[in-house]
């Protein structure tokens, strides 16, 4: 039986752990946003959105909607008949769906879309809504390639749209506690940045079951394809479409794309990478897919290494570090905790052992005369986690539709969600042509 633990007793424990590790701690819970009033649009007018796709991460959306209180879904789309109908048990409404979703564009009554279709079919279903007039949240990644998601970025931009990308981490209060730390400059100069998000089950190599009512008569197996090259009917490719490269982007759009975004959120590096090197092997979803699982990319971002793995064959967690001069940084699934280094100088000791004893004294006498007082103690290691229960993808909606009501700037926006999957691509790119994926600016493409 799971027990819950009061605000009190987990400052108590934090702090109790960080004093059994041997040193000095400050723990927090970081306050949740969503639901505060103040964080609703200040008329007061409820957004009407529809969703686009009502599959696994669809209803997850529509879950995570129903505690923002500034939105209303008005309407579903989805190509498979049960999709549609858990579409409707998620939002706990019998409302209006549909296998068109074009019949939604041209309500008037729409302010915004969420998209939650398979990766390669985000660049017609974000065209259509942006060229409707609709604003758009997309799920990650934003795009299936370089030229998808550069097609995206100019059709919402012409269209002046506003656009979310949906990572949700990059709204998450431990991401943004994060952010402020690393803006600070508490951190000193960073230079490495590492990464994973790793599993090991079937379900989180995508083997999900097939449903038993799968079949041409309640998927609109023809429209579903309506991008990708034309095969006969195969439910495992519907719903294990991760696995393939006609319609997912594997590990690095899954789970890579996530650590990119936190990363971009963390450190404000809002860019494409110059350069990726990934290596990696299918060791045991050997099962027909297409990807990896185990994959693992070096990047070269503008002044700093980035380091990403996921293997689906191990579950170490989801762990991000940013390592700097001052002190490190490291965001535990949705825990930050931040550790000085104790950066005063220190006299030699190592090669002094090749010394003389009287040639050591004569070092260590004259290091202490130049060096009378060595600075202060590293500070406490601080901690802050999120409340139980913590939603950030309810957050990550919420400041969506906020921005839909009162025009303002997402963090997320096309170009932070271009520069997140164009990383992926280039991940995916170096794997399969077994060299480094260099980005061409002048271009927009990817070389080898």
């Amino acid at each position: 039986m799971t027990q819950s633990i009061s605000r009190r007793d987990f400052v108590r424990l934090s702090t109790a752990a960080a004093a059994a590790a041997g040193v000095a701690g400050r723990a927090s819970i970081l306050q949740a946003q969503v639901l505060h009033p103040e964080e609703q649009p200040a008329t007061g007018r409820k957004i009407r959105f529809v969703s686009i796709g009502t599959g696994i991460r669809g209803c997850d959306l529509l879950r995570s909607a129903r505690k923002v209180t500034g939105a209303e879904c008005v309407g579903t789309a989805d190509l498979y008949t049960m999709h549609q109908k858990a579409g409707q048990e998620a939002y706990g409404s019998d409302i209006p769906t549909t296998r068109d979703y074009r019949s939604l564009l041209d309500r008037k009554d729409v302010d915004a879309v969420v998209v939650a279709v398979a990766d390669f079919q985000h660049r017609r279903v974000v065209l259509d809504c942006v060229e409707a007039g609709k604003d758009v949240y997309c799920e990650k990644p934003m795009s299936h390639n370089v030229a998808d998601g550069a097609a995206m970025v100019a059709a919402v931009q012409k269209n002046k749209r506003t656009f979310a990308a949906g990572s949700q981490r990059v709204s998450n209060i431990a991401y943004k506690k994060a952010a402020e730390i690393y803006k600070s400059g508490r951190l000193g100069e960073v230079t490495l940045i590492e990464g994973h998000t790793d599993r090991n089950s079937p379900s989180g190599a995508w083997v999900y079951p097939i449903a038993p009512d799968a079949s041409p008569d309640t998927i609109d197996w023809t429209t579903w394809l309506r991008d990708a090259p034309q095969l006969p009917f195969d439910a495992a490719r519907f719903f294990r479409w991760r696995c393939f490269a006609d319609y997912g982007e594997g590990v690095a759009g899954d789970l890579f794309v996530h650590l990119l975004s936190g990363m971009q959120r963390v450190s404000g590096v809002n860019t494409i990478p110059s350069r990726a090197y990934s290596t990696g092997s299918l060791t045991h979803f050997k099962d027909g897919r297409d990807y990896p699982d185990l994959l693992a990319t070096l990047y070269d971002y503008p002044g700093v290494t980035v380091s990403l793995h996921c293997n689906q064959n191990n579950s170490a967690g989801d762990l991000t570090v940013f390592y700097g001069r001052e002190a490190t940084l490291m965001i535990n699934g949705n825990t930050v905790t931040v550790t000085p280094q104790d950066t005063r100088p220190q006299p030699e000791g190592y090669s002094l052992n090749g010394w003389t004893a009287e040639s050591k004294k004569q070092y260590l006498d004259e290091w202490h005369t130049a060096h009378p007082d060595q600075g202060a103690a590293p500070g406490m290691v601080e901690t802050y986690s999120v409340p139980p229960g913590y939603d950030d993808t309810a957050d990550h909606l919420a400041s969506f539709f906020r921005a839909v009501e009162t025009r303002e700037h997402v963090t997320e926006d096309e170009v932070f969600g271009h520069n997140a999957a164009v990383a992926c691509h280039m991940a995916n790119h170096s794997y399969f042509h077994r060299g480094a994926a260099t980005w061409d600016a002048a271009s927009q493409t990817i070389k080898s």
